[in-house]
């Protein structure tokens, strides 16, 4: 009986990395030219990189503008000027499996490149490099990483943001209390509601839903404190290998012709929807370089 069931569990292994095995090897292009679709893969509340400005409809955003030049450059190549978008809604939790499985060819929103997810899936060349640090409300006093001792902080499930507060918290000895949302939105709830007095996430998106909250103003980002400078590039399958020379080909074109930072100033230094709110982020050195010299290493 014993015997039996380790049999039954050793193939049931092997099915499933032969599975896996099948779906890094989806041709994406032939894919796409026998659906007439290409999917994409949006967020509902990552301002301004993928969002939906009134709830519905599609999204908008710097990441999704990228992705429909990738669309555009689909089009092209195969011949298809009524392609079709389908858009998925993604989050932390299921963005990778659903890459793989082919159900999304492109993940268009914040995902960091990083060398884990690299044994996972690929890189488009960096779009964006943030920094990991705190929101916090300005009422509270605090400072610092320190001044959380004791205390509640948000995080988003599945994000890079918690594995660097854990490993914060071991090497500092750090004791604070998680509450993971599940989305940035909903963390960031978890913040404005008092039940976190700090929200830990990459500084462009905190800086994104601190504009559109209700009271802007009650917050503050503490831009000395970073732990870990980290890139966001278009994720779509590995093994593919002409769909990956298209969407390099693609966005490094955008970067060298200074598309990129004519997209870049239309969604962080100038009024967006729904609300003509201005982000006021202007580009920081760490993404000119990533445009100057297109990369898809990870961290």
């Amino acid at each position: 009986m014993h015997l039996f069931k380790m049999s039954a569990l050793a193939a049931l292994g092997a099915t499933v990395l032969v599975s896996a095995a099948m779906a890094q090897e989806i041709d994406t292009l032939r894919k796409i030219k026998e659906s007439g679709t290409i999917h994409i893969g949006n967020r509902d509340s990552s301002v301004p990189f993928s969002y939906k400005p009134t709830g519905s409809g599609d999204p908008v955003g710097f990441s999704n503008d990228i992705c429909l030049k990738i669309v555009d450059a689909v089009k092209a190549k195969l011949g298809l000027p009524a392609l079709r978008v389908q858009y998925t809604l993604l989050n932390s939790l299921n963005r990778i499996p659903l890459i793989q499985n082919g159900t999304v060819d492109l993940d268009c929103a914040t995902t960091t490149n990083s060398v884990v997810r690299q044994q996972q899936v690929a890189f488009a060349p960096s779009h964006f490099v943030t920094n990991i640090t705190v929101a916090v409300k300005k009422k509270s006093g605090i400072t610092s990483l320190a001044d959380l001792a004791g205390k509640s902080v948000a995080t988003v499930a599945g994000s890079t943001s918690i594995q660097l507060l854990r490993s914060f918290r071991r090497t500092e000895n750090l004791e604070v209390q998680e509450i993971s949302g599940k989305d940035t939105a909903d963390a960031f709830l978890l913040l404005a509601s008092d039940r976190a007095v700090a929200y830990v996430l990459d500084d462009v998106q905190l800086a994104g839903l601190i504009a559109v909250s209700p009271n802007p103003g009650d917050y503050v980002i503490l831009k000395d404190v970073v732990l870990r400078q980290e890139p966001y590039g278009i994720m779509l399958r590995k093994n593919d290998a002409p769909f990956q020379a298209l969407v390099d080909q693609t966005v490094t074109q955008l970067m060298k012709s200074g598309e990129m930072e004519r997209l870049y100033a239309r969604w962080f230094t100038q009024p967006i929807p729904p609300s003509n709110i201005n982000i006021n982020f202007p580009m920081t050195d760490a993404v000119r370089e990533a445009y100057r010299n297109p990369s898809n290493k990870g961290v």
